[in-house]
């Protein structure tokens, strides 16, 4: 089966192997992306939760250890962008197994650190290339139809989470050993190696097909299709020479085309696409930026508490990705609807939480505001894609990474601020800010509804 996406000027192939007579994508190599997915947070989530105790032991003061997270954070927030638009033009293939690989020197450099300086070196590798999921989420973006995309995604989501939940309690078990830490972080560059492997033997193969015009198929297909200035509906293969492949132009050629993507991206009328992300990734953050410290000052119980109900949470936002299957169904595969009910209800959620009489509401806003999130997040991308069209889809990922990446950055000095008026001053902020991205929402109402392409300047 051929899979057609265009990237600018030249139309990909992405070719799959099916079943005999099956119309749709089989999941059974989805799930074959959802592995290294899995493995990927796996790994991380084994190594962050220690990477302070390691620092610290090396010797490294309380601001120099934050120097060096901050500078991590820097890095993630500028090359999201690069890298996901430079999978667009090298192709996911090449494009992921690099991420993998640089990640994984990076985590085995950091398996060698002895010194404050090795350790921050480590760091450099990782956070420039640590995008290896959202390559594989333009990945499928290109494989799924608009249809089926929240759920694919969804799922996608689930096998990460799991990762994550599972990871620390592996990492904390190895802490114990001698030498833990260094074992730990060799452990995850080893994972990173056989997710290199994974891909490298998926039944998939990239190549140009250079300019060529095609009609769409019949609308009531069902067949998974990729979305570029129109939708595409699978085809058959078709003649035509092969064009250069873009993986070997020059690396200057290659930056200009990422630099003439980026802007237009920038030229492009997605802004209130990203400040609603911006908007509910902070209001979420400062839910959660003091959280622990807010229920001992408010109702007197212990910070295990709020980590079993933080972990609680994390498993139910894995439920939450499995459910967005039917939800999808419900709504009619409208996902503005259910974007604009899922921050609706995460602003309800955040509000009765500030307001809390008693620790069960807050368990009760805790479970549900789990769901919400989790879909909300879920539904900004695919909502992104589709505005912005798939033939940008690793660009357009990128860029929101890089507007999460700010939120990260800005909510802790929110909090701080409104938490010297009161423990209730972050998720009241939140609140505030969950309430102008509904509005935005509803102001460019048409637009969302309306699932044509915001055409990109410059493309």
């Amino acid at each position: 089966m051929l899979i057609l996406y265009q990237y600018g000027n030249n139309l990909k192939c992405l070719k799959i192997l099916t079943k005999p007579g099956c119309h749709h994508l089989c999941y059974d190599q989805l799930l074959k992306l959802f592995l290294p997915s899995f493995q990927d947070l796996f790994g991380v989530s084994m190594v962050v939760p220690l990477m302070n105790l390691h620092i610290k032991s090396l010797g490294a003061s309380h601001t120099v250890a934050g120097i060096i997270g901050s500078l991590y954070g820097i890095m993630q927030l500028f090359s999201s962008t690069f890298v996901g638009c430079w999978s667009d033009i090298v192709g996911r293939r090449y494009s992921l197994l690099a991420c993998i690989l640089l990640s994984a020197l990076g985590y085995f450099l950091l398996g060698t650190s002895t010194t404050v300086f090795m350790f921050a070196i480590s760091r450099v590798p990782v956070g420039i290339f640590k995008h290896t999921l959202s390559i594989s989420k333009a990945l499928l973006s290109d494989l799924v139809s608009e249809r089926d995309r929240p759920l694919v995604m969804g799922r996608f989501n689930a096998a990460s989470s799991v990762g994550f939940i599972l990871g620390p309690v592996v990492g904390g078990y190895l802490a114990e050993l001698e030498d833990g830490f260094y074992q730990t972080s060799f452990i995850c560059a080893s994972i990173f190696l056989l997710n290199a492997g994974l891909v490298w033997m998926l039944p998939w193969s990239e190549e140009n097909t250079g300019n060529r015009e095609h009609q769409g198929g019949n609308k009531g297909t069902d067949s998974f299709s990729a979305k570029a200035n129109c939708d595409l509906h699978l085809k058959s293969a078709s003649n035509g020479a092969v064009a250069k492949d873009s993986l070997f132009q020059s690396p200057w050629i290659q930056v200009a085309t990422v630099l003439k993507r980026i802007k237009g991206i920038a030229c492009s009328d997605l802004w209130d696409i990203f400040l609603v992300r911006l908007l509910m990734s902070v209001a979420i953050l400062l839910y959660y930026s003091n959280f622990s410290l807010a229920l001992e000052e408010r109702f007197g119980v212990k910070p295990l508490f709020a980590g079993y109900l933080m972990s609680y949470s994390s498993a139910l936002g894995v439920l939450a990705g499995c459910l967005l299957g039917p939800i999808t169904r419900l709504y009619q595969h409208n996902t503005y609807r259910i974007l604009l009910h899922s921050s609706t209800l995460t602003c309800t959620l955040i509000l009765l939480y500030a307001s809390a009489l008693s620790i069960w509401m807050v368990i009760l806003s805790s479970t549900f505001l789990a769901f919400s999130t989790t879909i909300g997040r879920t539904c900004i991308i695919d909502l992104e894609l589709t505005i912005g069209g798939n033939e940008a889809s690793g660009t357009l990922l990128g860029v929101g990474q890089s507007v999460t990446s700010v939120g990260r950055i800005v909510a802790p000095l929110l909090s701080g601020i409104a938490q010297e008026f009161s423990p209730c001053g972050p998720p009241s902020l939140g609140v505030g800010l969950a309430l102008v991205a509904i509005l935005i929402m509803n102001a460019n109402k048409q637009k969302y509804c309306s699932h044509g392409n915001v055409k990109l300047k410059n493309q």
